[in-house]
């Protein structure tokens, strides 16, 4: 596998609730991480001692965050509406010869920051809020 550009990493949000994605503007840096709770079901009889787990069992879920700077008023206002309206919108994750994640995200942090000599910066975190689907690019 080839290195990818790390602007190809996008997170768009659903701005009206009707499927109308759109990148969420000014973003500089993107992380994604997926997470699956494991369930222990070790026991005495257990083989040679070895921890056991549970297939298939367990919370899986993912988190997304992103920092940059405001450039569009539109996916600016919207992120905030979220936010304060406690909404959780389908987004949609695009990575880069990997796929595309989509599902309902609730944002659970916004940081605004700046100082009188530079832009406005933000800080933006979101937590999944039910099934994600994936699609193979």
């Amino acid at each position: 596998m080839v290195a990818q550009n790390g602007k190809d990493l996008l997170i768009k949000m659903d701005m009206t609730g009707s499927g109308l994605f759109e990148t969420v503007a000014g973003l500089r840096a993107t992380r994604v991480s997926f997470n699956a709770e494991s369930v222990d079901v070790t026991s005495l009889e257990s083989q040679g001692g070895w921890r056991e787990l549970l297939a298939g069992a367990g919370v899986k879920s993912a988190s997304i965050s992103g920092s940059g700077v405001f450039r569009d008023e539109d996916s600016d206002e919207r992120a905030r509406q979220i936010f304060f309206d406690g909404e959780t919108p389908d987004f949609q994750v695009i990575i880069p010869n990997f796929g595309v994640v989509e599902g309902p995200f609730q944002i659970t942090s916004v940081e605004y920051a700046g100082s009188h000599d530079g832009e406005a910066t933000y800080e933006l975190a979101l937590a999944s809020a039910g099934v994600l689907s994936f699609t193979a690019i």
